[in-house]
């Protein structure tokens, strides 16, 4: 491949940064976040919104907390004009939120864009305009001074119009869109010059918004050339130091993160990264980022699958199912050794709650796997865990004890676990968990009622304290036999019966357990036993502990008995 035809970043751009300090630093705070879905986001859908997935769109964003909102580019698009008013003429935005609307740095577009927003309670006017050489020179035709000049031109004009309405709330936004291909020096001369021009004062900021465009370089750079600016932006303190990384390298979130720990104070992007080419940066990954670092992202992610659902109306695109945070199988695992150490994670979770005397949903959380505990965002554990052919016992155990109040003895997991193999890999399909207890019924608690050998009729009494005996009535192949035996407990008694005909019989692990908490709850009993030299597992299930542990020997019997013949 010709790799000679390109250049890396340190030729195209100068970076002048050599003292970094932002590797040090740590976030402590979420920055503003900007959705720029309903412009940015909306401009590169092959299908941009109509009037009703706008409004969808915007409800959804106030609803979730977002309190400064890019609604549109009016000046360029009737449907953005006409969205923008609809939201002034009808009152619908709430005081504490600020309307952004984007604009080129043309007068005639400026004014379309100032008449787009009368009647709003709080604006922000977004210009920008392109200032990387490569911009300037095929894109506009124009040298530094002439595009300076431009901009310029621009901004005292927009000025000019915000002033004409001197009971209206506009503040103002500059882009120098490629910033990150663009001379470090030329963005400070333009940005210090508009800072100057626009009057900035810490109550009423300037927002200087540097966009990685066009991703060109590792996160560290676009982080030097962010922490550089923070450092000589004249008028710091009158500044709102905001990004807009776009996503060409895969690494818009990175580029993002390290951006705020060199200095960014606002970050514009979209909703699961939305946006041209390979999208602006996610506000849904870098705000759960952060809350997985114990941070509030100051935005409502309580139901993310509805937010989800939302974004993927209106935008007519769906969210790949490994999305970070939001896709359907993020919390997911298949693989074996996965599912064993989230189920114990569960376990360990749910009992260290019980010890702090706290709900689960609020103790410390550390489980394997899982960065958030998925009840947080709205999630269910069944997803946590599905069964396919790459399943291990820990997860098979773990559908069975959540859904069925199974707890299966540890000897009785691998085994199980094979049989489910060999349903998975014969069919190529996953087992729900419904379809997971079916197999497990049919597997050990049918074969009680449904083999060679089945009880017709059967009672047991204590004929002396340490003595059992069992009396029943046996169907072999087709014929009833009575049988009696006795031993030191019900189901030793039933080991004897079963050997009058014939059956050598030695239990060598049995447990049981109720199913539910409280009394009347059903019982679950598993018995391994030996069979004439052939070992298998039976279970039993019902109300009564005897009956389900004499069946659990039955089916145990009866597995064995299939197994030999």
């Amino acid at each position: 491949m010709p790799q000679h035809r390109y250049q890396p970043a340190h030729e195209r751009v100068a970076l002048p940064l050599t003292d970094r300090t932002w590797p040090s630093r740590r976030i402590g705070r979420a920055p503003l976040w900007v959705p720029v879905d309903l412009r940015d986001g909306n401009q590169a859908l092959a299908e941009p919104m109509d009037t009703e997935r706008k409004r969808r769109m915007f409800d959804l964003l106030v609803t979730m907390g977002f309190k400064e909102i890019e609604v549109g580019y009016p000046s360029a698009s009737q449907t953005d004009f006409d969205f923008v008013r609809q939201l002034a003429d009808h009152g619908d935005v709430p005081r504490d939120v600020t309307i952004s609307v984007f604009t080129a740095a043309r007068r005639d577009l400026i004014d379309r864009t100032i008449a787009s927003v009368e009647g709003l309670p709080r604006t922000l006017v977004h210009l920008y305009t392109a200032t990387a050489p490569t911009w300037r020179n095929v894109v506009l035709g124009r040298s530094r001074a002439e595009v300076h000049e431009l901009i310029r031109d621009a901004a005292t004009h927009l000025l000019r119009r915000a002033e004409e309405r001197p009971g209206a709330d506009i503040r103002f936004e500059f882009s120098p869109e490629v910033f990150n291909l663009t001379e470090p020096d030329f963005v400070l001369e333009v940005c210090n010059s508009l800072t100057a021009l626009w009057e900035a004062s810490p109550d009423r900021p300037v927002v200087h918004n540097l966009p990685a465009t066009v991703e060109i370089a590792t996160p560290n750079v676009y982080a030097d050339q962010i922490e550089y600016m923070d450092r000589h932006l004249a008028r710091r303190e009158s500044v709102i130091l905001s990004v807009h990384p776009h996503n060409d390298r895969g690494t818009g979130v990175a580029c993002a993160e390290l951006a705020v720990l060199a200095g960014a104070q606002r970050v514009e992007g979209c909703l699961f990264g939305n946006g041209e080419r390979t999208g602006n940066v996610d506000l849904v990954t870098l705000a759960l980022n952060l809350y997985a670092q114990g941070v509030n992202p100051m935005i409502d992610f309580s139901d993310i699958d509805a937010v989800r659902e939302v974004v993927e109306y209106c935008n007519r695109l769906p969210v790949h199912p490994r999305h970070p945070y939001g896709g359907d199988l993020v919390h997911t695992a298949f693989s074996g050794t996965h599912q064993d150490a989230i189920a114990k994670g569960l376990v360990q979770h749910a009992k260290q709650a019980a010890e702090l005397g706290v709900p689960a949903e609020e103790a410390p959380w550390a489980v394997p796997y899982l960065p958030i505990d998925p009840g947080d965002i709205g999630r269910t554990y069944e997803e946590v865990i599905r069964i396919n052919s790459q399943s291990g016992k820990g997860g098979i155990a773990h559908l069975l004890r959540t859904h069925h109040g199974l707890d299966l003895p540890q000897a009785l997991r691998p085994d199980f676990s094979r049989v489910v193999q060999q349903v998975t890999d014969a069919t190529g399909q996953e087992l729900t968990h419904q379809e997971l207890f079916a197999l497990f019924r049919t597997t050990y608690l049918t074969p009680a009622l449904d083999g060679p050998v089945t009880l017709v009729s059967w009672t047991t009494r204590e004929t002396a304290p340490g003595t059992h005996q069992f009396t029943c009535t046996l169907r072999i192949d087709g014929r009833e036999h009575s049988c009696r035996g006795t031993g030191n407990g019900p189901l030793s008694a039933l080991s004897e019966a079963l050997r009058t005909v014939g059956f050598t019989i030695d239990i060598l692990g049995f447990t049981e357990h109720s199913t539910t908490p409280g009394p009347g709850s059903p019982a679950v009993a598993y018995a391994e036993c030996r069979v004439d030299g052939v070992t298998c597992w039976g279970v039993g299930g019902d109300t009564s502990v005897l009956t389900a542990s004499v069946h659990a020997v039955m089916a145990a019997v009866n597995r064995c008995t299939r197994a030999t013949s």
